[in-house]
This record gives C-alpha cells, sequence and structure tokens, in this order.
C-alpha cells in the first residue's frame, strides 16, 4: 500500500498522537558507541549524524542539545508523494509562531515542537479533522 495522496483526505484523517516523554536532537560523529535502540530516529549529514532520542538518554550519554521537544506523529498512512500536507499543518503552525520539524518516513509524518508548545499544537492539528 503507497498510502493516502488527496490532501483533503490526508487532513481529515491525519489523527495526530501525541508521544509521552521529552525528545532531543543530538549529533555525534559516529554510531560506534550509540546502543541504537535507545534512538529514537537517526540521521547522516555531511556534518554528522543527528540522533533524536529521549532527553534522559541523551542525558545519560551526556549528548548535547538546545532545546526539549515533544514528538507528534500524524497516524494516517500518507504516500511521501503526497503534496501539500506538510504546507497546510506547518503554515497553521507558524501562524501561532509554533516552529516544527518534520521528519517524514515510510507510513507516517513525525513532527517535533517545543515542549512549551505541544498542547496548543495538538490543538491546532486536531481542528483538521474537525
Amino acid at each position: 500500500m503507497s498510502g493516502e495522496k488527496d490532501l483533503q483526505q490526508l487532513l481529515k484523517s491525519m489523527k495526530p498522537e501525541h508521544h509521552l516523554g521529552n525528545y532531543v536532537f543530538c549529533k555525534v560523529g559516529t554510531l560506534e558507541k550509540i546502543n541504537i535502540h535507545e534512538v529514537e530516529m537517526f540521521f547522516k549529514e555531511k556534518e554528522a549524524i543527528t540522533l533524536i532520542l529521549k532527553q534522559e538518554i541523551a542525558d545519560k550519554w551526556q549528548l548535547d542539545y538546545s532545546v526539549v521537544m515533544s514528538w507528534i506523529t500524524l497516524t494516517v498512512h500518507s504516500s511521501l508523494e503526497a503534496v501539500g500536507l506538510t504546507a497546510a499543518f506547518s503554515k497553521a503552525l507558524s501562524e501561532k509562531d509554533i516552529s516544527c520539524n518534520v521528519v517524514a518516513a515510510f507510513y507516517h509524518d513525525h513532527i517535533f515542537v517545543n515542549k512549551k508548545d505541544a498542547d496548543t499544537a495538538m490543538q491546532i492539528l486536531n481542528s483538521f479533522s474537525n
């Protein structure tokens, strides 16, 4: 199954899910000493490897981070070829001065927002289905 492409259907059925916990973005040069099972997501860039993980894991590993975030998953199975979904929700969030960092995976879009903005972000995202 390739996922939903219709923007209106995606917006109506995205059903955001707020994951419990505090999440942070950190960088490392290598994964050699990293227990990959404790990492939620990672991405290899030219400059470093970005890790997205729970704050307590970053603290345990003594990794630096700048902001504590909340993780929201849009539970609708969106197609990697869907057009406009990210633009729609990021515009709505930006209108309330909420920054969002988006990770698009195979099945779902994952949004990271500042911890202080999580409740407002959930209200905004849920308003698309009303």
